[in-house]
């Protein structure tokens, strides 16, 4: 392992432990060279399926562009990043369960959706408006009056129901 500080080789591992997921280890380790103290993780290298687009392109999976999608929606947001990270795990043990060499993005799209309108609506309508490419007004009108606001995960006010029209 390539020291961060010096780039010398010469390290050796300090302390390992399990990370609390259970799949990935964290190591302490030591440079020998320079003195200093830094952390790598190790986890399994899982095959993910290829994704089927839209337009019928195939493209790998990408944990960062999945990840950079749901930050963008729930950005300034009461979203728990620990939340979103559970989220995307669950997701990808589905992947990994299901054994499919190739999966269609609308399957994962709707997975998103589905838990960005479980923990915030307006997160939700902004996922919505990129993954269902709104492009009037009234599709984000007709999404928002589609809502259900007593699901116990949306704000209850009390005014049980949907939108008033």
């Amino acid at each position: 392992m390539k020291c961060p500080f010096c780039g010398k080789h010469n390290n050796r591992v300090m302390d390992s432990r399990l990370v609390r997921d259970m799949t990935t280890i964290r190591r302490r380790r030591g440079c020998m060279s320079c003195g200093r103290r830094f952390t790598t993780y190790e986890k399994i290298e899982e095959q993910a399926p290829m994704l089927i687009k839209r337009d019928g392109r195939r493209e790998a999976y990408s944990r960062e562009k999945l990840s950079k999608g749901i930050f963008v929606a729930t950005q300034k947001r009461p979203v728990p990043v620990a939340d979103i990270e559970a989220f995307i795990e669950s997701l990808e043990r589905h992947l990994q369960e299901t054994g499919l060499n190739e999966i269609h993005t609308t399957e994962i799209g709707e997975r998103v959706a589905d838990f960005l309108k479980r923990v915030d609506p307006v997160a939700y309508v902004r996922f919505a408006s990129v993954y269902r490419q709104f492009t009037s007004l009234d599709d984000f009108d007709r999404e928002i009056r589609g809502l259900d606001f007593c699901s116990g995960s949306v704000i209850d006010d009390g005014k049980c129901g949907q939108l008033k029209q």
